[in-house]
């Protein structure tokens, strides 16, 4: 199938995915009013197999140490998915599926499918890393820049994270658990009953993310955007939280957008 854009409707909602730039939603519009940081970087893309930065660009799997290439100096940030061609595995009105196979730099082949769907209130996307043989750490997340301000007022943050991951000099968690700060963030935050963040931009727009996982990583240090990321496990995971994808037991996620009008 074709790699160029796809669309989905439903409502007056209308989703753009981008299968060749990383498998990215390039843009949510509801009412005509575009919801996502336009710009090749930005949208709402997927990062896997990990998830932010992994120290040094370093993780073990067992006995053995690889390095990933330090995409963020002294880091490496955000997965390779993000940077690769995905393929369009179905497509529908208001449903897409996409694939992507793991290779080099990641050392491990595997494959990621990404699912969207979109109802009219509601984006839900879904993702599974499976391993064909070898068994690897993984993670799953996805980075979307949600405008701060849709034409009238920025969007106000609501959220309520049972704990803030302590943040080192080098943006890596420390491993100590702190009371939730004050923004603004570039933080990762604990949410053991589930992600549930609020962006609120006041008289137009109410949009929570949501996602079983326990873990959301919240930027709010540019003045054009807000990213709430969901995520398997904190930064640097791969080495302090790792995720054991085998070929019998993949990893899944899915995270829920849904949105109303004010």
């Amino acid at each position: 199938m074709s790699n160029d854009e796809i669309t989905l409707t439903a409502g007056d909602a209308e989703v753009a995915l981008v299968p060749g730039s990383g498998g990215r939603v390039r843009s949510l519009r509801v009412g005509g009013v575009e919801l996502l940081r336009q710009g090749e970087r930005y949208g709402c893309f997927p990062m896997v197999p990990w998830c932010g930065r992994i120290r040094d660009g370093k993780f073990r799997n067992g006995a053995t140490l690889h390095q990933m290439p330090l995409n963020s100096p002294p880091h490496a940030i955000h997965g390779t998915a993000r940077d690769g061609a995905w393929r369009v595995a179905r497509t529908g009105k208001n449903e897409a599926v996409l694939t992507y196979d793991l290779v080099e730099p990641w050392p491990y082949p595997g494959r990621v499918t990404q699912i969207a769907a979109l109802t009219e209130d509601s984006l839900t996307l879904t993702m599974s890393v499976e391993a064909y043989d070898s068994s690897f750490p993984a993670q799953i997340g996805w980075h979307p820049w949600f405008n701060r301000n849709l034409g009238q007022d920025d969007a106000r943050v609501d959220f309520t994270p049972a704990w803030q991951e302590e943040r080192g000099a080098d943006h890596l968690p420390t491993g100590n658990r702190v009371a939730p700060l004050p923004g603004p963030w570039d933080d990762c935050f604990g949410m053991p009953d589930g992600v549930h963040v609020t962006l609120s931009w006041p008289g137009q727009l109410e949009l929570t993310v949501a996602s079983r996982e326990e873990w959301v990583v919240v930027y709010d240090e540019q003045p054009e955007a807000v990213c709430v990321e969901p995520q398997t496990g904190p930064p640097d995971g791969l080495n302090t939280r790792p995720r054991l994808v085998t070929p019998i037991e993949p990893l899944e996620a899915t995270t829920t957008w849904t949105w109303r009008t004010l």
